[in-house]
């Protein structure tokens, strides 16, 4: 396993340095510039802004000195929001989205497991067919559609939870539910497959057959094998939702770097845009290696193989 946790070390800084390489070639070839806007710019102040960030050498020596940089630590200004670095942003809005993506992570991976789990302990009946339906319609809801409601119902007509805004505890309730609700819906429907048919398999059987409790059947030696595919799945799942989400830090009014990271792309600003994809390719990575760890505990069998 150790030497499993350092290649997968290892690969983190060449698929970094691929993104990199990708994402500043992508921005450079692309056409216009990051000054350029309504109102043209004079040559000579155009001149400075490119000197100021870097950007006035040839494409090779831009490119190494932004990997330079990069070994320092150093993300570079931001080109639309002036005298702003990367770093700056992402230590103020990526907290934010943390805090956010982490508790929609832990509502949808511990709580909804066990749904899925219950639903597959009780298939074909009414419990299975109401947990399903309720996933699918979470499924089909897009979270600019389930976040006003939420907002409609629970902050205007009760007036339990705030409307948005990002303040104590109060203000995480609805957007984690908002951003969650389709994880959830994932995460039952597949634990509910990946249960139903491990309870089928022989040693299943056997262990009935030896006068265990059904819950003992389930929990002791069937959980451990369902949880396979959804170990697999939660991986990429938190990366995607602790790096944030463009319309539930919309719709809720959240200072989260989400709206940055769109932003970014649609102002051309190609250091922010290069800050946002490394913490998320980081995020990927680590996961990914969080859940090769977990599937060696969940079945020694893959630990010995790798």
């Amino acid at each position: 396993m150790i030497s499993v946790l350092v290649k997968r070390l290892l690969s983190l800084f060449a698929v970094l340095f691929c993104v990199v390489t990708i994402t500043f070639l992508l921005i450079r070839i692309s056409p216009g510039g990051p000054f350029d806007g309504e109102r043209k710019i004079p040559p000579a102040i155009e001149k400075q802004l490119l000197q100021k960030y870097k950007l006035d050498g040839p494409l090779w020596q831009q490119y190494g000195g932004y990997i330079a940089d990069l070994l320092r630590g150093d993300l570079r200004l931001s080109t639309k929001y002036r005298n702003r670095s990367v770093n700056e942003i992402l230590a103020q809005t990526l907290p934010v989205t943390l805090c956010l993506g982490g508790a929609a992570f832990v509502l949808a991976s511990i709580g909804v497991v066990w749904l899925g789990a219950l639903a597959a302990m009780h298939k074909q009946t009414w419990r299975d067919y109401f947990s399903m339906f309720i996933a699918l319609a979470a499924i089909s809801l897009p979270a600019y559609i389930v976040g006003p409601l939420l907002i409609l119902v629970f902050a205007l007509t009760f007036g339990w939870f705030p409307a948005g805004g990002w303040g104590g505890a109060s203000h995480l309730i609805l957007p984690t539910l908002t951003l969650a609700a389709p994880a959830m819906a994932v995460v039952a429907r597949l634990m509910r497959g990946s249960m139903v048919e491990t309870l089928g398999q022989d040693f299943i059987r056997t262990a009935r057959a030896k006068g265990l409790r059904e819950g003992s059947v389930v929990f002791r030696h069937a959980l451990r094998l369902a949880l396979l595919p959804v170990v697999s799945y939660l991986g990429p799942l938190a990366a995607h939702l602790l790096t944030g989400s463009i319309v539930v830090e919309t719709v809720f009014n959240i200072p989260g770097a989400g709206g940055f990271f769109v932003h970014s792309i649609l102002n051309r600003d190609g250091f922010l845009l290069g800050g946002m994809v490394i913490v998320y390719c980081v995020m990927l990575v680590i996961f990914n290696l969080v859940v090769d760890v977990v599937y060696g505990y969940l079945d020694p069998r893959i630990q010995a193989d790798v």
